[in-house]
């Protein structure tokens, strides 16, 4: 299965929630997973929905990676019909106002942490694109970031803030040992050949919302919808908010006109546009005979 996956160039990040996805199955069952059938995938999906209680987007994607061992390793049928594929969930992300934001960074347990907010807030990334950050991906002269190997392996460019880049200047001389490789690099002393992982960058958005007081459930992805919405509001199209994100559908970036407040405040309602005479006032209930 892992060559099949490797010959398709499927990313790392899919490569093992699909062989976790297979491993579970089969201890799910006590039994080889080239031993089980679509019986069992039934069973598997209705336990991960009544005993699992997972999402299902999540669901979903356990259903890909079974769907890819059947019919790509083991080279048997799988019927779409037997097997369906459960109804998406839509909720709206959670938003952060500016000041929020602002509480948020100036609340980071240390000024690496600080970074990593700030950064994760100016250009929109993903936690993974954050943590894989080069040195060499900051174009001053430009004033671009450049992403690379995004989502769906896409490079992309961001807009470099002058406030981020000063910033990064001076985060940079404080370092022990600047890499000459990684924005962020690894480890306590940040000395590393490597870069953070993504765990980090979610520890710092957890802790920084505990001490700032924020109640909302605030994570790395919290920041990117923040930055989407925030720039809708200041009134950058749709267009190029979807090019910063790295979206591949258009459709994808129009849940921010759902979350802008400066769009929904602009909307009228059409009950302001009826003529509605006065309400009579309020009466006492006529006593019965």
């Amino acid at each position: 299965m892992i060559e099949e996956l490797e010959r398709r160039n499927f990313s790392q990040s899919t490569t093992r929630t699909y062989i976790r996805t297979v491993e579970d199955f089969a201890r799910y069952f006590h039994r080889r997973p080239d031993q089980l059938g679509p019986e069992h995938v039934r069973e598997y999906q209705a336990q991960l929905f009544t005993k699992r209680k997972l999402a299902a987007n999540t669901v979903i994607q356990r259903l890909a990676a079974l769907r890819f061992f059947f019919i790509k390793t083991l080279r048997k049928p799988w019927s779409i019909a037997d097997t369906p594929y459960p109804k998406k969930t839509f909720r709206l992300p959670m938003i952060l106002s500016q000041e929020e934001v602002s509480q948020l960074i100036n609340a980071a347990e240390t000024p690496f942490h600080r970074m990593l907010l700030m950064t994760a807030y100016a250009t929109g990334l993903r936690r993974a694109e954050l943590a894989h950050l080069k040195v060499s991906d900051i174009d001053s002269p430009r004033m671009v970031i450049h992403v690379q190997g995004g989502k769906g392996r896409k490079d992309r460019d961001v807009m470099l803030s002058p406030k981020l880049l000063e910033e990064l200047r001076a985060y940079w001389r404080g370092l022990r040992r600047p890499s000459k490789l990684w924005l962020f690099p690894g480890n306590r002393w940040h000395t590393a050949n490597h870069p953070i992982t993504t765990k980090v960058v979610w520890s710092a958005c957890r802790e920084a919302a505990e001490r700032a007081g924020i109640t909302k459930p605030v994570h790395p992805h919290t920041l990117r919808h923040c930055f989407a919405t925030h720039l809708l509001e200041a009134g950058a199209d749709l267009r190029t908010i979807q090019v910063l994100l790295g979206h591949r559908d258009l459709e994808e970036t129009t849940i921010y006109l759902h979350l802008s407040q400066k769009h929904l405040g602009e909307t009228a309602s059409p009950l302001d546009a009826l003529s509605l005479s006065p309400a009579p006032a309020n009466q006492p209930p006529r006593s019965k005979k």
